[in-house]
């Protein structure tokens, strides 16, 4: 193992984050005297020539092809097309930390780590899965769950996904499940579990007064002595429709809730600023348990398992996040594209409770981009006959339930749209 991988996990021994390190996670490091710190040392001291990063310059500014660099007005070519940093850009790091605390104020600025940029959210899922599940592991999540859980925990980690019943009988989050579920499958009082709110693919979030009582049972078993790692997939986060939700991510509730609790916060651009294609994500850490050496540890870590695997995300993107980020008017204008999804869904919601039929019936659901029916009959021969008669996509999920992403319909087709899908599941 090398040097600073022991050093690394020197300074986190003993902490919640040492119980829950993978193999692999214990093996990373990042390259402190290798190529990427080596060039940054040059960048700053090296006034005479930089002949250190692999990058093409001329007239010391990077080579960019005339036609790309007419595709962009407002950006050097710095800021365009050479390396970003491993870490992600420090600017956007400290501005998206600051946007957390901002879009989290009941964290009350607690220590957390600086996020870490990923390749968008697909990528800090699975860095948080190399870095903290070995194989064989069991993971903790809901049944109705995104799929790629699968090819990331399952596929690419060989653990386990350990499932428990998204909703109670009554239609609200199924805490009891979720807390049965780590007691039963955590290993010598160690569990990881990963939640996702708004969920896809049901487009539910928690309630208040159901996080409350989250905090409370999970306070509980850490008193117990259980030690457990929270991923917390905040894809869809802000999304939120109804006064009675939990408007902040649970990674507000674990990050400083007892030293046995350690909280994986995974958002990201993606949705939250309408920019998928940009493959821009972060993963910030935090526990009451760790101290700023140790978070930097784990930073660490994380910068040097992005060198390893993609090496670094894109620059361009960064470059422009920062310039919204620090732009006066942007936040109002995104916040206009978050009022035309709330309007999509107050349309869907008088379409599904004006439906008559017995054959669908709608999960509960108030954020995010969807929304899912439970199907009586076979979900996927639904989708086919949507999309072979009616020339509509949907998603069939587990042939029981399918999803509607009416994040992707104008208001205006929402009406047609619910009106011929009650048509087909009634000729089914």
């Amino acid at each position: 193992m090398d040097a600073l991988a022991i050093e690394l996990n020197e300074t986190l021994k003993g902490s919640i984050a040492d119980w829950f390190l993978s193999d692999y996670g214990k093996r990373m490091f990042f390259p402190i005297y290798g190529i990427v710190e080596q060039s940054a040392q040059a960048g700053k001291e090296a006034k005479l020539f930089n002949a250190t990063t692999g990058m093409a310059v001329h007239n010391k500014k990077p080579i960019m092809v005339p036609f790309i660099r007419k595709q962009f007005t407002h950006l050097t070519e710095a800021q365009i097309v050479s390396y970003a940093n491993s870490y992600g850009e420090a600017e956007l790091r400290a501005l998206w930390k600051e946007e957390i605390y901002r879009k989290n104020p009941s964290l009350n600025r607690c220590p957390i780590s600086l996020p870490v940029v990923v390749p968008g959210l697909t990528g800090g899922v699975s860095q948080a899965a190399s870095l903290f599940v070995n194989a064989r592991d069991k993971v903790v999540c809901s049944d109705l769950y995104w799929e790629n859980y699968d090819m990331i925990l399952s596929g690419m980690r060989d653990a386990e996904l350990a499932f428990f019943p998204f909703y109670t009988e009554e239609g609200s989050f199924n805490i009891d499940a979720l807390c049965k579920a780590m007691v039963e499958n955590g290993k010598e009082k160690q569990v990881t579990v990963i939640l996702n709110f708004p969920n896809n693919p049901t487009g539910y979030t928690m309630l208040k007064n159901e996080a409350e009582e989250l905090k409370k049972r999970v306070f509980a078993l850490a008193e117990e002595g259980w030690k457990m790692n929270f991923i917390i997939d905040d894809a869809y986060f802000g999304l939120f429709y109804e006064d009675d939700i939990y408007k902040e991510s649970l990674f507000s509730i674990f990050a400083n809730l007892h030293e046995n609790v350690m909280a994986i916060k995974i958002d990201g651009a993606t949705k939250e600023h309408f920019v998928w294609g940009f493959r821009i994500g972060f993963m910030t850490y935090a526990s009451k348990g760790l101290n700023e050496a140790q978070l930097k540890a784990l930073e660490m870590k994380t910068a040097g398992s992005v060198r390893a695997s993609v090496s670094n995300c894109s620059k361009t993107a960064q470059s422009i996040l920062i310039e919204a980020l620090k732009d006066g008017d942007y936040e109002n204008d995104r916040k206009s594209y978050d009022e035309i999804l709330e309007a999509r869904y107050r349309r869907v919601k008088a379409a599904v409770d004006g439906y008559k039929g017995t054959r669908l019936k709608a999960l509960p659901f108030n954020s995010g981009y969807f929304m899912c029916f439970e199907v009586d009959g076979n979900a996927e021969l639904l989708r086919q006959k949507l999309l072979k008669e009616f020339a509509i996509g949907t998603i069939s999920v587990k042939d029981r339930y399918l999803r509607v992403a009416f994040s992707a319909v104008d208001l205006e087709g929402i009406d047609e749209l619910y009106a011929k899908i009650f048509e087909a599941v009634e000729t089914l």
